[in-house]
């Protein structure tokens, strides 16, 4: 355990967080040289896809959902699940020899003259840089809605949902038209009565449209704000609801339909904007995350919205602080696997020339 007499243990730089984004500036950081460390709060590899539901599989083939250096093992399925990612990172962390610690759990960052000291669970570290690539898993978002506090029945927040049987025969409601609350919908309505509440009609992808196709439009559009062109505006973003296996078969069931939100809970279910009530037993909230970014307070960094100013993913108030993996504040497709790569590169870059400017002023 840390204390104040503790001495910090120097390094160039502390890399916050052990899923996909750490590990792709961790890849790029090894090619510069620099000693840096990978401090992750999780017992094992995988970062927060360890955590995700049991069916969750992605909807971009294996070799559209890499990481730099290292196209991802094919599957026999068109696309990867949750456990063939978990051992896609797990395996990338061997192949380049990471300098992972786990669990460390990073306390706070603070500033110090001679750089940033990074408290933890497990001692300190004195970094002359520092990346965080904390993820938004550990803090999940779930809205208010009047009388929710005397709502008796479950609520359960996306990122804590397995799979389905906990709630077979039950009367479920679930929050969210995004593509996690799609897929939860299409497997829960084949053991219960499920309910899909979204705030307007989901937008649905065309069957051939894939993670692939939506990266390579996002690419587009990226290119052109880039270049100052028009944006193309492609239909169909990242966040439209793409038709994987078990979504379309639950299309084909007619059980892929949502309703408008209700107004407000009561003890045991919710009522609807035209007065009619239903009894609910469990609430799913597919509600989206913030970032995890409270290690970083002792800072003052963060902003109204819980975010930290950045410019090509670089603190405006520190300098040696990077962001990655948050969305797409912190670059473009920087939360997707794929597309991490021209982030990760970029800010392992800034931070080489940053470390020689210091080398330059202290010589």
């Amino acid at each position: 355990m840390s204390n104040s007499k503790s001495v910090a243990t120097p390094i160039d730089v502390a890399v916050i967080g052990g899923g996909q984004s750490a590990l792709a500036v961790a890849y790029f950081l090894r090619r510069a040289s620099l000693s840096y460390l990978v401090l992750d709060d999780q017992p094992a590899p995988g970062g927060a896809w360890q955590h995700a539901w049991d069916s969750l599989h992605l909807f971009s083939p294996a070799q559209w959902s890499s990481l730099p250096g290292w196209l991802m093992p094919a599957t026999p399925e068109q696309y990867p699940s949750r456990d063939h990612v978990v051992r896609y990172l797990a395996e990338y962390e061997k192949r380049y020899d990471m300098p992972v610690l786990r669990p460390v759990d990073v306390t706070t960052v603070s500033r110090r003259e001679d750089g940033y000291l990074v408290s933890t669970n497990s001692g300190e570290w004195l970094a002359k840089a520092v990346v965080s690539a904390t993820g938004t898993w550990s803090s999940p978002y779930i809205p208010d809605y009047p009388g929710q506090g005397s709502f008796e029945g479950e609520q359960l927040h996306s990122a804590h949902y397995r799979n389905p049987e906990a709630f077979r025969g039950k009367n479920v409601l679930v929050v969210g038209g995004g593509n996690s609350g799609a897929q939860i919908l299409a497997e829960l309505s084949q053991v219960c009565h499920a309910t899909w509440v979204t705030l307007e009609e989901p937008t649905f992808l065309p069957d051939d449209i894939d993670g692939r196709v939506l990266f390579e439009r996002a690419t587009e559009r990226w290119k052109a704000r880039a270049e100052g062109r028009p944006d193309p505006a492609p239909t169909g973003g990242l966040g439209d609801v793409v038709m994987v296996p078990l979504v379309r078969e639950a299309r084909e069931r007619g059980a892929l339909n949502s309703v408008r939100p209700f107004s407000h809970f009561v003890v045991d279910g919710v009522v609807w904007p035209g007065g009619s009530r239903s009894h609910v037993d469990a609430v799913i909230w597919c509600t989206g995350f913030r970032p995890a970014l409270e290690h970083l307070r002792p800072l003052h960094v963060l902003n109204d919205a819980g975010r930290v100013d950045v410019v090509d993913c670089r603190s405006v108030q520190e300098p040696g602080l990077w962001l990655v993996g948050y969305g797409e504040w912190c670059g473009f497709a920087s939360a997707t696997l794929v597309g991490v790569m021209r982030t990760a590169r970029s800010t392992a870059a800034q931070i080489t020339q940053y470390l020689s400017s210091l080398s330059e002023s202290t010589s």
